[in-house]
């Protein structure tokens, strides 16, 4: 998850772009596209150059040099062509967040030739998940001065990619649990013959729940937020009004934790009372520096058109509208985990989390493992998520070695 937040790059999708034309099928219309793309994704790369940072334009250059050399829709080996002859696979990796590329990694170095499923803007994001739609990570270890969320996602793709992971940029719609080897379908091909696996990773990641106000999306990364802890501490809300949605122990926790950097921070719950345990309550309801507006809800964000800078609320019970100086709004309203795909054959908690034994990424069903946001409802860190990656991969390699499915 970022740790800083700044408005979203005024040119984006240079690296999605020359992505994409790696990925479409090779045809002769294919062809044309590319010869008539190519000048327009020159065009951009120059203007562009002088207003992002020098290694995303060399990244750009260099995607979209391998775009003009090769157009396939699967990835082997740094992103030569190539076409499989069997559908049988080791290991595949449902997802493509930090989880989902660091057991690709770790897998791939292993030699178990796993297999990728990014998904085509599966559970609402693109390839690379929640990361892609932010700007700049500040707190993921390596990268000193920061790395924008899509670039670091690129070079995630890039080292799965250099040590052999096989990628497809398909979604998986279907999957068949009850027996092995595991059977997988992807969307728009239920009809045909699936894809099987020995073991398999779900990674596919969860996503804030969000209140759709107007103004969301205009501050959404500049002064919206779902994760205190991810960007609590950036410039822009420190000593600054902050506001906190929710009546829950997350959104305590988030308050509290916000109050390091915030002049003030503002709790809004939408009824007159906290859902969160007593003793949450009595620590969020007795601090100095946060005030709860109860029977309050934000109708919408306002700014200067760069950063929020106030909210407008209403009273759930007089229908009173007020607006709320505020730099700052965080959701804690709970989050989504993409497990639509296994619900009735993966054990889920009530929260709709895959469980796994404890210490481990083993689901309820023998070989099949789960790491990341998909199963981490507490910490929901990119850097927690691909450890949680390395473990499925070296879980998966104990599983399949004990079970003699190595070859």
């Amino acid at each position: 998850m970022p740790s800083r937040i700044s408005k979203p790059d005024p040119q984006p999708g240079l690296a999605l772009l020359a992505r994409s034309l790696t990925r479409t099928s090779h045809s002769h219309s294919c062809s044309k596209l590319l010869t008539h793309t190519a000048t327009t994704f020159r065009s951009l790369l120059n203007t562009a150059r002088a207003r992002i940072p020098t290694t995303v334009a060399a990244a750009a250059s260099a995607s979209f040099a391998t775009a003009s050399r090769a157009m396939a829709p699967i990835e082997v080996n740094g992103g030569a062509a190539a076409e499989k002859t069997s559908k049988h696979n080791k290991l595949v990796i449902i997802g493509s967040g930090p989880a989902g590329h660091t057991c690709a990694i770790y897998a791939a170095r292993a030699q178990l030739n796993p297999v990728m499923f990014e998904g085509m803007l599966a559970n609402g994001f693109a390839a690379g998940g929640q990361l892609t739609t932010t700007t700049d990570v500040e707190n993921f270890p390596g990268f000193p001065e920061g790395i924008r969320g899509p670039e670091m996602m690129d070079l995630f793709r890039a080292q799965s990619l250099r040590f052999g992971t096989t990628i497809h940029t398909e979604t998986i719609s279907r999957v068949d649990l009850s027996s092995r080897p595991f059977k997988l379908w992807r969307e728009g091909m239920e009809q045909e013959e699936p894809e099987t696996a020995e073991t398999l990773v779900i990674a596919t990641g969860a996503s804030a729940r969000r209140m759709h106000i107007p103004g969301e999306e205009t501050y959404w990364q500049s002064g919206i937020s779902a994760c205190a802890v991810c960007d609590g501490a950036v410039p822009i809300f420190r000593r600054k009004p902050l506001a906190v949605v929710g009546g829950g122990d997350s959104a305590c926790e988030e308050a509290m934790y916000l109050t390091k950097y915030a002049s003030h921070v503002y709790m809004l719950v939408r009824r007159d009372v906290l859902r969160a345990s007593k003793v949450m309550a009595k620590r969020a309801m007795s601090h100095p520096k946060i005030t709860i507006l109860w029977n309050t809800i934000p109708l919408e964000a306002k700014g200067d058109g760069e950063v929020l800078t106030s909210l407008r609320l209403k009273d759930t019970k007089t229908n009173e509208e007020r607006d709320l100086e505020a730099n700052g709004l965080f959701y804690a309203i709970g989050h989504v985990p993409a497990t639509e795909l296994v619900k009735g054959q993966l054990e889920l908690d009530e929260d709709g989390y895959i469980v796994t034994k404890p210490g481990t990424t083993q689901t309820s069903v023998p070989g099949v493992f789960a790491a990341g946001d998909v199963q981490d409802k507490v910490y929901r860190q990119a850097v927690t998520s691909a450890g949680s990656g390395c473990q499925a991969a070296l879980e998966s390699e104990r599983w399949l070695s004990e079970h003699d499915l190595e070859a």
